[in-house]
């Protein structure tokens, strides 16, 4: 390319002509070096980020901060498109202490998608230009920077970058908007494994599991039921439009809201017993939702021998018949975050094509509309995955 000059007087752009210019070189794999010159009283001024500020309940702010300095041992990310999570949604709508800790004032966001801009001189294990999907709990090096790692922020810095730990490479079949949801989908994973029963090197099939929970987690435990051998899976949930997404995606569904459960449940699965009598033939219940009477109804109608995993975040201290759940031979299961294998499951599962899991993101928006991402993903009769589109996307 030859010499080109760009003219203009101040403030009509020609920085943001520069930059954009740069950005689409990275993201288009360039390697041929790009130097940008600017005035040294300007230097500090060009290595700004955008990055969005909790400020409490229902505000939010977006302002420019300095770029941190990348150290021998760590890289620098700029995330491409981020998926909001429902503890996202509550921290925003109800104020601090009632999702994950956000601390007022500082970054926040946590499942994101997002490609290496700047590599520290020691790291062996990633390029400049990598696709990489960052493990929340680990990638600032601190685990309680789980929720805050920077979702909604232009860039994030991964100190002490450690392959298959804090940062993990990306399969090219994905597209970049599924991949946002790696995160949500690895919990509902660890969640299906928790609830599965162990058998050579896979699991027990033919098998029956519910799901309680329509959101990203709750079929994204849904799909990895049938992709480990599940015979057949139920949704509930009490959004339509949530369900009709599910059904599309080949669930069985139950709508809680017009629908009797458990002669629903009698019909779609067969019969079992309990020790309270004939019941569904359900082997898994996997509490996606939370809902105090999930547990409730398992205890009370879950067959013999049946399983309970709680990935829903539960709060509340519960009272439970340990004696009837001794003789009913019934197991209750926790299961929170997830780990490797979890991961690499999760890109297979989306890689494999079985499913349209795209389908799942109903709005996307800018970064600049944050209040509005987070206004419109609390709304669950309406919506299901809202992401924001933070740069333009490699696959596009």
């Amino acid at each position: 390319m030859g010499l080109r000059f760009v003219f203009g007087r101040g403030g009509s752009g020609k920085s943001t002509y520069l930059l954009n210019e740069i950005k689409t070189r990275v993201q288009d794999n360039e390697t041929s070096p790009v130097i940008l010159l600017v005035p040294e009283q300007y230097s500090f001024e060009m290595e700004k980020r955008v990055s969005s500020l909790y400020l409490g309940k229902e505000k939010v702010k977006t302002q420019e901060l300095p770029l941190p300095e990348v150290g021998d041992y760590d890289v620098l990310i700029q995330n491409i498109y981020s998926s909001i999570c429902g503890t996202d949604v509550a921290v925003f709508m109800h104020g601090p202490n009632t999702g994950h800790k956000v601390n007022v004032g500082g970054e926040f966001g946590h499942e994101t998608i997002s490609r290496i801009v700047k590599v520290g001189k020691e790291v062996k294990d990633f390029k400049v230009a990598d696709r990489v999907y960052p493990y929340s709990l680990y990638a600032k090096d601190d685990t309680s920077r789980a929720g805050t790692l920077g979702g909604f922020s232009e860039y994030i810095l991964v100190p002490n970058v450690k392959k298959n730990h804090s940062l993990y490479q990306v399969d090219k079949r994905i597209s970049d908007k599924l991949a946002s949801l790696i995160e949500p989908f690895t919990v509902g994973c660890r969640g299906v494994r928790r609830g599965m029963i162990p058998s050579g090197q896979g699991y027990v099939k033919e098998q029956n599991a519910v799901v309680f929970g329509g959101g990203t987690i709750g079929i994204a435990a849904a799909v990895a039921f049938k992709y480990f051998g599940m015979e057949k899976v139920m949704i509930c949930d009490y959004s339509a439009y949530r369900l009709e997404i599910a059904k599309k995606l080949g669930f069985e569904t139950c709508n809680l809201q017009v629908d009797d459960f458990i002669n629903h449940a009698k019909e779609y699965f067969g019969m079992a017993y309990s020790l309270n009598g004939p019941t569904a033939n359900i082997d898994c219940w996997l509490d996606a939702a939370g809902a105090k009477s999930i547990l409730d109804d398992f205890l009370k109608l879950g067959k013999i021998e049946s399983r309970f995993v709680s990935v829903a975040v539960n709060k509340e201290p519960r009272s439970i018949d340990l004696l009837h759940m001794t003789y009913a031979q019934q197991s209750i299961i926790g299961s929170g975050g997830y780990m490797k294998e979890d991961v690499d499951d999760v890109q297979e599962i989306m890689a494999c094509g079985k499913w349209n899991l795209e389908s799942m993101i109903t709005h996307e928006f800018p970064l600049e509309q944050l209040d509005q991402v987070l206004y419109k993903a609390s709304d669950v009769n309406n919506s299901l995955n809202v992401i924001i589109k933070m740069k333009k996307s490699v696959n596009e």
